[in-house]
């Protein structure tokens, strides 16, 4: 039977499950190749062949990373592996190298798995202690790029359980390249002023499931980059942060689309933004199809429904063409809440490529105890409160209209 630890850290209180090890696999424990805790010295190594034996077994394997806080540098798991099951198991604190930001900055990834099938992680704490590179960029001084806390790239039939990760420098975890992954009950913490410290970046994957988990950062919660197809987010809690992001899309005029996009049952609370779509204004053949917001509770959100076709951050090397992103298929089902602004829906799509195939149902958005007001350009869609179906006319730019149940006619 699982064991429940409590962890008191951070002003917080964060529970996580301490999975048992499976009695059928082989166990390799990092302590037995000279990993020391709770010490300050570096890990890495006995991590390392640990790992390598665990991979190389044709038995179910488990790397075992029993209590303790290991100061481990960056460091890479490779596959492929032997065993069709492979299992890290991590009782304890996986801690970055704290006196220089420089060690794991440069890298881009702090703690990488790639091109393994058949890989679980369960349970344990990563600890980037991403402050000292916030303050470097905040003072517009000589910085590294940052390092992501946990990446993912090429895993097959993947499960993440149980993970909390703190004060990554940048992202918390990436998904790149992946097929059939699953994360569920992790716990992604980083101040809301911390730059570019995303909860879960995904692109080019399919089948990538996120389920139970609560993400705080200072950048967006989910990032949906470019050839995600058949994502699944459910019961997630984010706040504060940026929201959850198809996007930016376009950097690049060849980039896959995104489809197949279902966030449903999640939480937004304090956040920038609630449920974004974000393009830059740049050709593209790329696109965004297919996507279900459903059952979305929104307190205090700044931007609650956003799609913005004109993204431009700075303003620095944006030109004044449109986006070419043909944005379609997308629902909106029973979303309720508030907005931090008077202008809860934002629907400001490509001039030449206009959004169509929008769908607003029981959208319940309100500002100050007021019903809510919508700004759409260039969109075109269907909107009711009883049932789907009636028919939207284009908005223009500037129109500014009631949304707190949208009648039929109405701009969303």
């Amino acid at each position: 039977m699982a064991k429940i630890l409590i962890l008191f850290s951070l002003n917080l209180v964060v529970f996580f499950t301490m999975f048992p090890l499976c009695a059928n696999a082989a166990t390799y424990n990092v302590l037995d190749f000279g990993a020391k805790p709770n010490n300050g010295t570096d890990s890495t190594k006995p991590f390392l062949q640990a790992w390598s034996l665990a991979c190389s077994s044709v038995a179910p394997a488990t790397m075992w990373i029993p209590r303790g806080t290991y100061l481990v540098n960056t460091i890479a798991f490779g596959g492929p592996c032997k065993s069709a099951r492979l299992t890290v198991q991590i009782d304890g604190k996986i801690q970055a190298p704290p006196r220089n930001y420089w060690d794991i900055g440069n890298y881009g990834n702090w703690v990488l798995f790639q091109g393994i099938d058949g890989l679980t992680i369960n349970g344990g704490i990563l600890d980037a202690g991403g402050s000292q590179l916030w303050d470097c960029k905040r003072y517009g001084a000589n910085c590294p790029q940052g390092a992501t806390s946990l990446t993912f790239n090429s895993i097959k039939n993947g499960m993440v359980s149980g993970i909390v990760s703190v004060d990554s420098q940048r992202a918390h975890m990436a998904i790149n390249g992946c097929n059939n992954m699953k994360v569920r009950k992790v716990i992604l913490i980083a101040p809301d002023q911390s730059p570019n410290t995303d909860g879960i970046d995904i692109q080019s994957s399919t089948g990538v499931t996120i389920i139970d988990s609560s993400i705080r950062t200072g950048d967006d919660c989910i990032a949906i980059g470019p050839g995600t197809k058949n994502l699944l987010v459910q019961r997630v809690a984010c706040g504060p942060g940026h929201g959850i992001s198809i996007g930016s899309l376009a950097r690049n005029p060849n980039e896959a689309g995104v489809e197949g996009i279902t966030v449903k049952d999640v939480t937004f609370t304090g956040s920038d933004n609630g449920l974004r779509i974000k393009t830059w204004p740049k050709p593209s053949d790329g696109f965004v199809k297919n996507v279900l917001y459903q059952n979305i509770i929104m307190n205090n959100v700044r931007n609650p429904i956003i799609i913005d076709q004109i993204y431009c951050p700075g303003t620095k090397g944006c030109s004044d063409q449109n986006s070419g992103v043909q944005i379609s298929g997308v629902t909106y089902l029973n979303i309720s809440g508030t907005s931090a602004t008077p202008i809860a829906i934002r629907f400001h799509c490509s001039a030449t490529t206009p959004c169509n195939g929008i769908k607003l149902y029981n959208v319940n958005l309100t500002y100050s105890k007021q019903p809510a007001k919508t700004f759409c350009f260039s969109a075109l869609g269907t909107s009711s409160v009883g049932q789907l179906g009636a028919s939207l006319s284009v908005g223009q730019l500037g129109t500014s209209l009631s949304v707190g149940r949208p009648s039929p006619g109405s701009c969303f």
